[in-house]
């Protein structure tokens, strides 16, 4: 099967090959969208919702090493390690060491910021352009504590933020009520980041993004698994679970399953491992909140949408194959109900658990190499960073000039 009257594929159909391929599409590239499921239905349905530009630091510090004896016999706590995924996990969890230590964790820190700092706006000029605006806000979020001993700690954080330009306010108790009553009074205090968002329902931006993308032209084949990758003279070879096919450029986007392709397509091994999140969706309590509220105690965030009140927020290492425990979803109701001052309606609620793709230095691969394009391992920051991504490769596409300094996130870095 010759399909080289397109200009690009993009393998992987979640927000960030979504976004980027409504973008390129709107100015001429004639975009074919392979997608091994369905459009957006793994971690861009499944996700916080939340546009969490305060997220600036990487995704493990020193202060995570103390856990892993919990995160090794705790099977519901927050940060869970699956023993026996340990031997697979190691090359990667020691590099992720690595970037612990004080220049690495700077430098990474800085690079998430670059990307970060420009990520609300840029959704919502998307959200206007597109016709997103109805489910894309900019209304801020909160982080809370209810233990006397995280005052200080939060206090640091919020100056630590502010010092490098993640604005946040204080909150007393009685400010943080009056911002969102149906809080219990056991919350002490919080920050409230005013340059965050939420998306308040995935699947109806999913849904007129795709919409969108087939009107300006751009061609879905959902169901089609890209098994193999090879270059020739002609083209860049797919098989693919519908056949064969050859493109003239690729773009790989297929999050928490790009590592193989990556491979394939450019000859280096990225170290890029999946933390398995889970959520628990509560229909019947879309009105409880206003704007995301995440706990620095409990380490869960709780994003009200259309379709109900979101929990999210655990972590797994266990790989791709092994089976969901959807206990750790049920977990997060126990997590949310002693911070609310009335209960939780729990009927008709839907666990749910995917794949966060996350690097070793919790950067995202965004590069061009020859033919191949790469937008990939967001961690979890790809809802956030997924406009941002999409300008990226544009500029890449379109050989124009970085709006953002390319280098930090570029696959090199691996070599």
């Amino acid at each position: 099967m010759t399909t080289l009257d397109f200009d690009l594929h993009i393998i992987g159909g979640g927000i960030i090959g979504l976004t980027t391929a409504v973008k390129l599409q709107a100015r001429g590239v004639k975009v074919t969208l392979l997608e091994a499921n369905e459009i957006g239905q793994g971690a861009s349905c499944g996700n916080a919702g939340h546009i969490a530009t305060e997220q600036v630091f990487p995704i493990a510090d020193a202060s995570m090493l103390r856990h892993i004896p919990a995160m090794l016999f705790n099977p519901a706590g927050p940060l869970r390690l699956d023993w026996r995924y340990l031997p697979r996990l190691m090359p990667w969890a020691m590099q992720l060491l690595l970037n612990m230590r004080a220049e690495p964790f700077e430098r990474i820190h800085q690079a998430l910021s670059s990307l970060n700092q420009n990520s609300l706006q840029a959704w919502q000029d998307f959200a206007n352009q597109w016709q997103l605006k109805d489910w894309v806000k900019g209304q801020g979020s909160l982080l809370t504590i209810e233990n006397p001993n995280s005052v200080n700690p939060l206090i640091a954080h919020g100056k630590r933020l502010n010092d490098i330009g993640v604005t946040n306010e204080w909150l007393t108790k009685e400010a943080l009520l009056e911002r969102e009553p149906a809080l219990q009074d056991n919350q002490l205090n919080a920050l409230f980041f005013p340059d965050t968002g939420h998306i308040t329902n995935l699947t109806a931006v999913i849904n007129q993004l795709t919409v969108t993308f087939r009107q300006l032209g751009g061609h879905i084949v959902e169901h089609c698994r890209v098994l193999d990758a090879t270059h020739s003279v002609d083209g860049i070879h797919l098989k693919t679970s519908q056949g064969a096919m050859i493109a003239s450029k690729v773009m790989l986007s297929a999050g928490a399953h790009s590592k193989m392709l990556a491979k394939q397509l450019t000859g280096i091994n990225v170290p890029l491992d999946t933390e398995r999140g889970y959520h628990l969706m509560l229909p019947h309590e879309s009105a409880r909140l206003q704007i995301p509220v995440s706990s620095m105690d409990r380490r869960f965030i709780m994003t009200p949408m259309q379709e109900g009140l979101r929990l999210a927020g655990t972590v797994e290492y266990a790989g791709l194959e092994a089976p969901a425990n959807m206990e750790r979803a049920q977990v997060l109701l126990s997590l949310a109900q002693p911070m609310l001052n009335s209960p939780l309606n729990a009927t008709d609620s839907k666990p749910w658990m995917g794949f966060r793709p996350s690097t070793a230095d919790s950067l995202p691969v965004i590069d061009k190499i020859e033919r191949v394009l790469l937008s990939f391992g967001h961690q979890h920051l790809g809802l956030t960073q997924a406009v941002v991504s999409a300008q990226m490769i544009a500029e890449y596409y379109f050989d124009e000039e970085h709006t953002i300094d390319p280098k930090p996130y570029q696959l090199a870095r691996f070599k």
